[in-house]
């Protein structure tokens, strides 16, 4: 029977994770389906049930089940455990395994954007401490940055996830961002701010050093203003959209037993989708 999988998530129209997986399922000849499921919190329960019966192989799962889900599975790996969210999850031996791809996707891109990034940051400031910003800091501590500055508009918010996390961590007021700017040789933006209908991120990068790699997660815009500043002071830009690409690769590896690659016909498909919408 051909592998059927999923995006679940509440509302979920807005997924691209269709068109990427539609795509390689069609570039690599596969047999199998990957289709949007809409599914209300109140159902998350019944319909990983369906999954533990064996109707589909796995899928992804997004906002608002990221945390719910891993209440609802056998195993969690490190990195899911570590981030407390999952976004990935397949079937093995009648059990239910869960990951969270946002990690790797975020250094696979970063890897591919900036080829031996970790022999030049020694401090990283992340702007932002919400699910994204755990799965961030994660994988620079992962990678052995030295330094890890968060900043964020609620301080407590960013005193639990380096409580959480651990060293090298540590916490800034927010309105220190502009001026931690200048000590950092990576800065990168989890939060929503400067997607398009969000307030914009309200920071000025008039402190960066040339050179300074400046990472935004937000897609939409493909160049938000972030990176259009950054890019005007010598800065090396690092988009949203090669994370959301890359973070797809090892759910499609385990659910259709090929890894795929990230090519830039395949940016280009998405980045039309993104520009028209």
């Amino acid at each position: 029977m051909s592998p059927r999988c999923f995006v679940i998530g509440h509302p979920i129209a807005h997924s691209r994770s269709p068109l990427i997986h539609g795509e390689w399922l069609r570039q690599y000849a596969l047999p199998g389906s990957y289709e949007r499921i809409d599914v209300a919190p109140a159902e998350l329960p019944a319909f990983i049930a369906r999954l533990r019966q064996g109707e589909f192989a796995g899928g992804n799962v997004t906002v608002p089940h990221k945390e719910a889900a891993m209440a609802l599975v056998d195993t969690v790996s490190e990195a899911g455990r570590a981030v407390g969210a999952v976004n990935t999850l397949w079937r093995e031996g009648g059990r239910i395994l869960a990951d969270n791809s946002d990690v790797s996707g975020f250094l696979a891109h970063l890897d591919a954007t900036v080829p031996a990034w970790q022999g030049r940051v020694g401090t990283a400031l992340v702007l932002g401490a919400g699910g994204a910003a755990r799965g961030i800091c994660y994988g620079l501590k992962s990678r052995g940055i030295a330094r890890i500055i968060v900043a964020n508009r609620s301080r407590e918010r960013a005193e639990e996830l380096a409580a959480s996390l651990g060293r090298p961590l540590e916490v800034a007021d927010w309105d220190k961002r502009e001026q931690l700017v200048g000590e950092a040789d990576l800065v990168v933006n989890t939060t929503a701010l400067g997607m398009q209908g969000k307030p914009p991120l309200e920071i000025s990068l008039a402190a960066l050093r040339p050179g300074t790699i400046v990472d935004d997660i937000v897609y939409a815009p493909l160049k938000t203003a972030l990176l259009a500043e950054a890019e005007r002071r010598g800065g090396v830009p690092v988009d949203g959209l090669g994370m959301l690409l890359h973070q797809a690769v090892p759910g499609f590896a385990r659910w259709f037993g090929v890894t795929p690659q990230v090519t830039p016909a395949l940016r280009a498909l998405v980045e039309a989708d993104i520009l028209k919408a």
